[in-house]
């Protein structure tokens, strides 16, 4: 049995890979629905990686979780909503009859038998054994919240229920997408981050913003509403009951009155941290893993997704964490004496879905 944790694009990317080598033995678990992360991002949220149809050229949509698929293809867009994105993860679930079991918590996954692993499905214990576990919990559903108060990027529903004139924390990619939708709605926007600088000069996208987010914070200059306030490291965010205006303490010493909750873009946390005694963590709170994605202190536990690292490689995209699941496939058919389809193999490999060799992650670009 092989138990993957997580019904998003890495589970459900994972599932059909093992339906593609005639592996039967396996269930998905979501404790909500398929694609449920998707379904919960705001209305006007979009992907910042393109869609695009180039099947016939030999490269794959970069949103696409197999080959054969785009998302391009299905919505005819290059930028889809969260909406979307969960319905393509659905009609991917449905196609291939993934055994989806939805609405399932897991509540401890822990080691009773030699090379056998609990799942624990309910309050009372129930569950059942596995000799694999995968887990592919993504981190949306776990936002960081480091103020007492403050209304997270992850609690919007749509930008246009955010009234007034609000300040950001935070320089990522969620805080631009804040400021670019707040601005689009009329708002003035201070954002505060701890950087030098927004845009970061960084070859690999998982470490700057966007082009897709550059290009569409340059459409909002000529609304001149926008406003940043680099090396402002935010501490505390309390409220003043008395003036009924939220105080923002920063670590230079200022603090900054405002009428309105500020936003909070802080990011996302590990989704694995929910299962934390079965990895080791580094200093940065992410799990140490072997160069097989594997725990190093729970054998035949593996992490897919954007909370995996190897080295200096982030796999926070979906056409990044999408190149490893056949190297996790590969490990638990040898551990386990499973057979394996060599035509699907290479199939990944030919759609470069399968990145054995990370040394090709470092790349510079001449201009």
């Amino acid at each position: 049995m092989i138990t993957i944790i997580g019904g998003g694009p890495a589970g459900i990317g994972m599932g059909v890979l093992l339906k593609q080598n005639g592996i039967d033995d396996f269930i998905i678990l979501e404790r909500d629905q398929v694609g449920s992360t998707f379904f919960q991002w705001p209305e006007e949220t979009r992907f910042i990686t393109p869609s695009f149809t180039a099947h016939g050229f030999s490269y794959l949509d970069l949103n696409a979780i197999l080959p054969d698929t785009s998302p391009a293809y299905t919505f005819g867009k290059e930028h889809l909503s969260g909406e979307e994105y969960g319905e393509y993860l659905c009609m991917i679930a449905e196609h291939y009859k993934l055994p989806v079991s939805e609405n399932t918590q897991v509540h401890k996954v822990e080691k009773r038998e030699e090379k056998k692993y609990w799942v624990q499905t309910s309050e009372k214990g129930d569950g059942f054994f596995s000799n694999s576990v995968i887990i592919a919990c993504g981190e949306f559903q776990f936002p960081k919240r480091p103020f007492k108060y403050g209304i997270h990027y992850g609690d919007v529903t749509s930008w246009k229920e955010i009234e007034g004139d609000r300040i950001i924390i935070g320089g990522g990619e969620s805080a631009a997408d804040a400021a670019y939708h707040l601005n689009k709605e009329g708002r003035k926007v201070d954002v505060y981050y701890s950087a030098k600088q927004w845009f970061d000069i960084e070859v690999d996208p998982s470490r700057t913003l966007s082009p897709f987010t550059r290009e569409r914070l340059e459409s909002t200059k000529a609304l001149n509403g926008i406003f940043e306030h680099p090396m402002s490291r935010a501490i505390s965010v309390e409220k003043d009951d008395e003036k009924d205006m939220f105080l923002i303490q920063f670590e230079n010493g200022d603090v900054v009155e405002t009428k309105w909750e500020p936003i909070i873009c802080t990011g996302f946390g590990s989704g694995a941290k929910q299962f934390k005694e079965l990895f080791e963590w580094n200093e940065e709170g992410l799990p140490i893993l072997t160069e097989k994605d594997e725990s190093t202190q729970a054998p035949s536990v593996y992490l897919i997704g954007p909370n995996v690292r190897q080295s200096n490689t982030i796999f926070c995209f979906i056409y990044k964490f999408r190149q490893r699941f056949a190297i996790i496939a590969e490990d638990i058919f040898f551990h386990h004496n499973l057979p394996r389809n060599q035509e699907v193999f290479e199939m990944y490999k030919k759609s470069a879905m399968y990145l054995d060799d990370l040394s090709c992650c470092e790349k510079g670009c001449a201009c």
